[in-house]
């Protein structure tokens, strides 16, 4: 039996068991108030841009406030649905082989869909 002699306040200094709890936390955080703003303007401007149109909707990813606000909307998004599906993995996963492949496939499928919907984006907008 080893004797631990730190105070109760020095085991639970830090970011957590997993080491990266408070930066998870916060990214979580931040990615919510970034879709706050970000899917409102992106609607109301999708709705303007008489998106149904297929000209239409490809002059509004052509623009570069109609690119940006797409980008920005798509990258927060995924964002937080990595982050909160880790954590979902995290806690009601317990065993470590099906945790790690779940979350690398949850690291692999987000970065891929992401970067199918950059491209498209480029694609669209070139």
């Amino acid at each position: 039996m080893t004797t631990d002699y730190r105070t109760p306040a020095a085991k639970v200094r830090g970011l957590g068991a997993s080491g990266h709890g408070t930066a998870h936390f916060i990214a979580q955080r931040v990615t919510s108030i970034a879709l706050f703003f970000l899917i409102p303007v992106f609607v109301w401007m999708l709705a303007t841009s008489g998106a149904p149109d297929p000209a239409a909707m490809r002059a509004f990813l052509a623009s570069p406030m109609g690119a940006i606000i797409t980008l920005l909307t798509l990258t927060a998004g995924f964002h937080h649905m990595r982050s909160g599906l880790q954590v979902v993995i995290e806690d009601y996963v317990h065993k470590a082989g099906t945790k790690t492949l779940l979350l690398l496939g949850n690291t692999f499928l987000t970065l891929g869909l992401w970067l199918v919907t950059v491209f498209a984006l480029v694609k669209l907008a070139l």
